[in-house]
């Protein structure tokens, strides 16, 4: 059986645990075209923020 050589540091514990806090990414729905999006991100099939038009809408 496998038996570790030396005891995990605190430091490395805590690295492989910190994993353990991320959350799933948060959606919203989009006031114009209802669609999910994440926060503070732009609309990627309209190409808006914020009620303006920052990218070109997507033609698909």
């Amino acid at each position: 059986m496998a038996v570790p050589k030396r005891k995990t540091t605190p430091m490395k514990r805590g690295f492989r645990r910190s994993a353990d806090a991320l959350k799933n990414a948060a959606y919203v729905e989009d006031k114009d075209s209802g669609e999910l999006r994440r926060p503070h991100h732009i609309d990627l099939k309209t190409g808006m923020y914020r009620g303006r038009q920052i990218l070109e809408a997507k033609n698909s």
